[in-house]
């Protein structure tokens, strides 16, 4: 799944079945890590690009689509399909830009093009923010589905841990030591396994619909429109994605290809979310759960399948989501230090961040306010707000006044999402923290 590709002055890593490329800026220590670009090609097809972008887009909004469309209603399904529209449209911004300054590598450099430092700090800030962000979202759906997987276990131990928190901290323990990795075609490897997961998650839903012995007869409400700002954030979630699709591009034989790469990944991307969402709302009702494997019958093996492949997926994204942040740790350190104790360093270091992100997964366990605060707060932003404003910048006083309105308008869309997304679902997640706070 990996090209061993990267352009101009830049060290390559595979992130989430792409290339990620790297500044060499003081990487010396880097160099058993990456390929030097003389030596290397871009070379990724029209198709391998595809998948690279499926990739990165599949993975753990899918399991709330069913639970945002119930409570959305059926025609809240525009605001799916509205956004996945937008998103293409903004990573093929993305692609302009790139290809106006070729010495953009990455979604950072983008940032640096059009704003300067402080562009690249800004974005810098909201990438680390998502990827932690994220990272608790996948701490909670890992602890949500153990807790099902081990229904019956009862384990007691010090500290009054539940049996699903001990569990989920057996769990991150095993996930630890993938921290320390430096072999990038190894972490690649972790990212096939979690978009195989990602499918199965896909297939299993559909079995469980085709022969699972449930009538699909529920009656999804028209429109609940109290509901939509809290669930335009678990859609946005969905299509969060775009911090790696520079590195498609660069990596791409022809890049010139990357619009139509983005139309197709989009559509079949949006198409599969559209499907899961209504077989997941027709399938559950007003029961179906935030995560669409709760609520498959726990006494099918189709369902066990399903709950173990969305327990593996967050176990093959720790160490993706934290490469990036190791390398730059790295990178960031003396030149004059061993390449042994770089390793010490970002081992305990990232072995440090993911025991903080279980804390406040255990302390926060409530996937889909998390998941849309996520989605509003900063992907929104990340997806849509920044790319039409770095083309803006980048473009200006060759952009036509049409394309202006139209990014104007998109980001003006986009701010009003994000914030009233990141308030309805703050006041959400405050309630819940509140009402389990009362309870005990």
């Amino acid at each position: 799944m990996c090209d061993k590709s990267c352009n101009s002055n830049g060290k390559q890593l595979c992130l989430d079945s792409t290339n990620y490329c790297l500044p060499n800026e003081n990487s010396k220590d880097l160099e058993s890590l990456a390929y030097d670009d003389q030596h290397v090609k871009s070379n990724t097809s029209f198709l391998h690009a595809v998948i690279n972008m499926i990739g990165m887009l599949i993975g753990l909004g899918q399991l709330s689509t069913p639970y945002a469309l119930e409570n959305g209603g059926w025609m809240s399904s525009i605001i799916l399909v509205g956004l996945g529209i937008m998103c293409a449209y903004t990573s093929h911004l993305l692609g302009k830009c790139l290809q106006k300054n070729p010495k953009s590598k990455d979604y950072k450099d983008i940032g640096h093009q059009a704003f300067g430092t402080k562009g690249r700090i800004i974005v810098t800030c909201f990438i680390y923010l998502e990827i932690f962000m994220a990272l608790i979202s996948y701490t909670i759906s890992l602890h949500d589905n153990l807790s099902i997987v081990f229904l019956n276990t009862n384990l007691k131990l010090l500290f009054h841990l539940s049996t699903s928190q001990i569990l989920t901290t057996i769990a991150i323990l095993i996930a630890i030591p993938s921290l320390w990795l430096r072999d990038f075609s190894s972490i690649s490897f972790l990212s096939s396994g979690g978009i195989f997961m990602s499918l199965l998650i896909f297939v299993t839903v559909a079995c469980t619909a085709i022969f699972g012995g449930i009538k699909a007869d529920h009656q999804i409400p028209f429109l609940h429109l109290q509901n939509i700002p809290s669930i335009s954030g678990l859609y946005i979630f969905s299509y969060a994605g775009h911090i790696v699709f520079p590195n498609i591009y660069t990596a791409m034989k022809d890049p010139s290809n990357f619009t139509k790469v983005s139309i197709v990944s989009f559509s079949l991307v949006t198409t599969l979310y559209v499907s899961l969402g209504f077989m997941g709302a027709k399938l559950f009702g007003p029961q179906v759960s935030s995560q669409i494997t709760l609520s498959m019958p726990h006494d099918q093996i189709i369902t066990k399948i399903a709950l173990w492949a969305t327990i593996l997926t967050p176990m093959t994204k720790y160490a993706l989501e934290f490469a990036p942040f190791a390398i730059e740790l790295e990178e960031n350190l003396p030149s004059s230090m061993k390449s042994k104790v770089k390793m010490i360093i970002r081992g305990i270091v990232g072995s440090i961040l993911l025991l903080v992100i279980l804390i406040l997964a255990l302390s926060v366990p409530y996937f889909e306010h998390v998941l849309s605060l996520t989605g509003s707060l900063v992907g929104v932003g990340i997806c849509v707000i920044f790319p039409c404003a770095f083309y803006i910048k980048v473009f200006w006083g060759e952009i036509s006044r049409m394309s202006l309105i139209l990014n104007v308008v998109l980001i003006v869309i986009g701010g009003l999402l994000g914030v009233v997304g990141t308030i309805s679902s703050s006041k959400l997640l405050a309630r819940s923290l509140k009402r389990a706070h009362h309870s005990t």
